[in-house]
């Protein structure tokens, strides 16, 4: 069985699995709108020279997102 971490432990040129979204409200509803549900396949590609926020392709857009939101996207690892 995977253990579940949270998204910003990976690093660019990584790939994982969503698993489940802990975030509420209006954050919620933007990361369910570009389609970051549970099953998705998210990579990072990169970090930003001070280290946030990070960009992930997810579903073929490239996303920034910061290090405080990645904390409430936990991952299959």
């Amino acid at each position: 069985m995977s253990a579940k971490t949270s998204l910003n432990t990976i690093k660019p040129g990584e790939h994982a699995i969503v698993s489940e979204l802990i975030s509420t409200g209006n954050m919620r509803r933007r990361l369910l709108d570009i389609g970051l549900i549970e099953n998705t396949e998210i990579e990072c590609v990169g970090r930003s020279p001070l280290g946030d926020p990070s960009a992930f392709l997810i579903r073929g857009a490239v996303i920034a997102i910061r290090s405080e939101d990645c904390k409430n996207i936990l991952i299959n690892a």
